[in-house]
């Protein structure tokens, strides 16, 4: 199973890059494809338009095109919910210790690393950095 993971500009201005690969491959992932990336506005709203009427929106599309990030199109059993497990709560100070979140991540909004959050959703996302993988 496949599933998404972004390495956000904070992560990667504070060159924590390396450290969470590292961490990501000690959980078993297996990297099928990385790009370093640097969102457009558009690229980012269309990313997050599932949250287009939510207030964090605006500020999450800002932050996300603010600097580089990588994506990765990564693999293992589980991929989807073991992701969402290493990475931890969306609130650094709520995520379990050892969680990449914990151990990275400077805030709830600079939280260091996206991870798709359903099967549906990390087919689509890893299609939208990734079309040479395409929708099923």
């Amino acid at each position: 199973m496949r599933t998404l993971a972004i390495i956000k500009p904070d992560a990667v201005a504070a060159r924590q890059v390396g450290k969470i690969i590292a961490h990501l491959e000690a959980e078993g992932f297996h990297i099928v494809d990385a790009q370093m990336v640097r969102l457009t506005q558009d690229r980012a709203e269309a990313f997050y338009e599932v949250h287009r009427e939510r207030p964090f929106f605006r500020p999450l599309v800002t932050f996300m095109t603010s600097g580089p990030a990588l994506a990765l199109a990564l693999e293992r059993d589980n991929a989807v919910s073991h992701l969402r497990e290493v990475i931890g709560a969306t609130d650094p100070a709520q995520a379990k210790p050892g969680t990449i979140r914990r151990l990275y991540a400077q805030s709830k909004e600079r939280n260091a690393i996206h991870a798709s959050d359903s099967p549906e959703n990390a087919t689509r996302e890893v299609a939208f950095f990734f079309p040479l993988y395409g929708l099923p």
